[in-house]
């Protein structure tokens, strides 16, 4: 076997793993948000409270991309990877005591301290996931960059959408504790097969200083704050807006309106696994450029603006919002897609981690953003507010893509 040869076999067998090691986290992830939803609920927790359980669980992704990148550079990426997943576990043992003798007062901080375990798990994962495909995927290759890269994020997505199926069940089957534990168990078999990831992935031999990690290059700056705009026009209406809007204004039951926004998840997350193909039939065969990406954030001003008209306009509301949201999501999983390529095709070797790390920062600072403006925004304007603001945000996003540049290096999609 030539060398070349053992290289591609051992760069299959890493991508797996990490692929692997991601996917048993985004079904607990997803589970676990929805187990914790409908088990609170039926201990008579308001929304309010509810909501508030998640709280830190956004709040501590943002610290740990911005620190998860620093600590990947310094220790490499299996660390933070297989760490996060130990942070789940914890975070799944935390949740198992909980129960309804708990007084409010004191079930609510507890549960919001275990979902910033979460919180931090689920970031340190997804950052490590990414900067591990940059590595095991050749720098002369970009088109195959693109491809994975998209392969990996959209089945994430869709594995999320699977979890919330999952958490209902086994919630329902085995009861609160026992889906903790089973969901803790799957954890741990994935973390056995981290011996077989080499250590020094992402590791780079040159000393961070703190002040550095504010330091990145002009792209992955720009890119960095448009995606925070993007993923805060997608929250703005989806976290809070939209499933109240659903349940409260449509009549919508509990079960039909988890199960839309979860089966519009699996769709998104197939369509984004699918933007390659796509784009390679479409375009010129070359791997996304800077127009790329204002191409599709142009598009997607023009999606949540349409939906909002039409509700201005009295059209019924229940068609409007599901057309709406499909074509959200279309156009809103190709802009996701671009940019998970693009902040990899920025990025150097040695510098994987702290440019992942900090542009998932600005990704968490917008899901932030727009989870909280999502709720007031609702409260005073209804879902037509959420949409304008959404609207807003994306062309904010636009603007701020149009000082992008080129990748240095394009080739052919695969």
């Amino acid at each position: 076997m030539t060398s070349s040869t053992t290289a591609e076999t051992i760069g299959v067998r890493n991508y797996a793993l990490v692929t692997a090691a991601y996917w048993g986290f985004t079904l607990t992830d997803g589970a676990l948000r929805m187990l914790v939803l409908l088990y609170f609920h039926t201990l008579g927790y308001t929304p309010l409270e509810v909501a508030m359980l998640f709280l830190f669980y956004e709040i501590f992704g943002i610290v740990t991309n911005f620190l998860g990148g620093w600590i990947g550079s310094q220790f490499g990426v299996k660390l933070t990877l297989y760490g996060g997943i130990a942070l789940q576990i914890i975070a799944l043992l935390l949740m198992v005591p909980v129960n309804e003798s708990w007084a409010i007062a004191l079930a609510v901080p507890y549960v919001m301290v275990a979902q910033a375990f979460s919180g931090v798990a689920k970031d340190l994962t997804k950052m490590s996931s990414k900067s591990a495909i940059r590595l095991v995927i050749p720098k002369d290759a970009q088109s195959s960059l693109f491809k994975w890269v998209a392969i990996l994020t959209g089945s994430k997505n869709a594995l999320k959408g699977v979890g919330f199926f999952i958490g209902s069940v086994l919630l329902a089957t085995l009861g609160y504790v026992n889906a903790l534990l089973t969901m803790a168990g799957l954890l741990l078999l994935i973390m056995i097969s981290s011996r077989w990831l080499p250590s020094g992935m992402g590791k780079i031999k040159a000393k961070i200083k703190f002040t550095q990690l504010f330091s990145k290059s002009r792209e992955i700056n720009i890119l960095s704050a448009a995606r925070f705009f993007l993923f805060g026009a997608r929250d703005v209406w989806f976290v809070v807006g939209l499933p109240v809007f659903l349940y409260s204004q449509l009549n919508w039951s509990f079960q039909q309106v988890g199960g839309f926004l979860a089966i519009w998840v699996i769709g998104y997350g197939i369509v984004q696994s699918l933007a390659p193909t796509i784009l390679n039939r479409w375009g010129s065969g070359r791997p996304p450029q800077a127009r790329t990406i204002r191409f599709w954030t142009g598009f997607l001003i023009a999606v949540p603006a349409s939906i909002a008209i039409a509700l201005q306009m009295d059209r019924p509301a229940g068609q409007t919002i599901i057309l709406g949201l499909m074509f959200f999501g279309l156009v809103f999983a190709f802009n996701s897609a671009v940019h998970s390529y693009l902040v990899l095709a920025y990025t150097d070797d040695d510098k994987v981690a702290l440019n992942v790390g900090f542009y998932y920062m600005a990704n968490s600072g917008g899901r932030l953003a727009g989870t909280v403006l999502s709720g007031l925004i609702f409260q005073f304007y209804g879902l037509v507010g959420c949409l304008w603001v959404s609207a807003l945000c994306v062309l904010i996003a636009e603007i701020i893509t149009l000082n992008l540049p080129n990748p240095k290096t394009p080739g052919a999609i695969a």
